[in-house]
């Protein structure tokens, strides 16, 4: 006999209050709370008179969280405001129309305060208690694909070498911990190695900033191997590091 009944008919829904789902999220939502997030945005990001500037900081701990839920685009922040959800991080959770308005009121400019942003929070995390200080430290340098769907991003409108379309942004990475500590977007057809030696002086540089006083080493595989840009972070007084390249023999 046959069943009448099928997957893609069984539909989930929230409907108490009560329940709270991803509730996960507690251990970064404590962790964006003692660096100090929202507010560190609210303080380094300006939209001037974009309908998106209200509340940045909230809106940007929502779209994290997100991400962190397993979120891949705006609609999905939503099932943050499902139940009791909202209490795990500690706040409201904007509705996804919010959220998107908030994105694209963003600017060349914008991104820059975010990178601050992002090195004040190093710098506070460090100094917690995870900065290396005079201990030796090694920078993982490398590229990756994020690929996007339809011709309508900048940027990210043609295939790169590996025949994906997307975006080709940069990373520095901590070694041994995995800790992201600078990341630049790039469009999807630039070369491995294409704005390597600024990306690397200001990794280089906010470092340094954050606490960590010890000798640089620094890794990357043969498509960061230029020695005009490593010519050019000398020249700027940066001469108490190393690099180490991977020629794939």
């Amino acid at each position: 006999m046959r069943s009448s009944h099928s997957l893609d008919r069984v539909a989930v829904a929230f409907d108490d209050e009560r329940l709270i789902g991803d509730a996960g999220l507690l251990f970064p939502a404590t962790l964006v709370q003692h660096l100090g997030l929202r507010e560190v945005v609210d303080a380094q990001v300006d939209l001037g008179v974009a309908a998106g500037r209200a509340h940045a900081g909230e809106k940007l701990v929502a779209l994290v969280a997100s991400a962190l839920a397993g979120g891949d685009c705006i609609d999905d922040a939503d099932a943050l405001r499902a139940g009791g959800t909202a209490a795990v991080l500690g706040q409201r959770v904007p509705a996804p129309s919010t959220l998107g308005t908030f994105l694209r009121s963003f600017r060349w400019g914008h991104v820059r305060q975010l990178d601050a942003v992002s090195r004040r929070l190093l710098a506070r995390a460090w100094a917690a208690g995870e900065c290396p200080g005079a201990e030796p430290f090694t920078l993982d340098l490398d590229s990756t694909i994020c690929q996007t769907y339809g011709l309508q991003k900048d940027g990210a409108r043609h295939h790169g070498y590996t025949h994906v379309r997307g975006y080709h942004p940069l990373l520095a990475v901590a070694a041994g911990t995995g800790d992201v500590l600078h990341a630049r977007l790039r469009g999807g057809n630039a070369n491995s190695g294409r704005g390597a030696g600024s990306f690397l002086a200001e990794t280089i540089e906010r470092v340094r900033a954050a606490g960590a006083t010890g000798t640089l080493m620094v890794r990357a595989d043969s498509g960061f191997y230029r020695w005009d840009e490593k010519a050019g972070l000398l020249d700027n007084g940066m001469h108490d590091w190393c690099c180490q390249v991977d020629t794939g023999s």
